[in-house]
């Protein structure tokens, strides 16, 4: 079983700086890749970045600079460091991880249940 809590959406104006947070609670498994997406209305769910277990990170082009993943893998931890927020940046960002089975390689991804951005004046 896994759960997820997700804070830290909210609106905000053009510009402006929110930071998301995500708490991932699983029963067994090592949650090996942690990141955040997003889906905005009439468009496909879209990766926004990634991070490793090691620490390697992953952003889509048009975030990059402005946002910034990080994990505190202690407390299965995922935030996502949003700067300079533009409307183009509203939707509902999901949190997301990949957790593998004891001793397998195999891994299952896990969403949590959103939360919403909105970047307007």
């Amino acid at each position: 079983q896994v759960q997820f809590v997700e804070s830290g959406g909210g609106l905000v104006q053009p510009g402006g700086s929110l930071r998301l947070s995500c708490v991932v609670s699983r029963s067994s498994g090592s949650i090996t890749v942690m990141g955040w997406h997003r889906q905005a209305p009439g468009k496909q769910r879209e990766l926004v970045a990634s991070i490793l277990s090691g620490g390697t990170t992953n952003y889509k082009d048009s975030v990059k600079g402005r946002f910034t993943i990080s994990r505190d893998s202690d407390k299965n931890t995922v935030y996502l460091q949003m700067n300079n927020l533009s409307p183009e940046d509203t939707a509902v960002y999901y949190c997301a991880a990949d957790i593998s089975p004891p001793g397998t390689n195999r891994y299952s991804r896990f969403w949590g249940q959103g939360t919403q951005v909105t970047v307007s004046s």
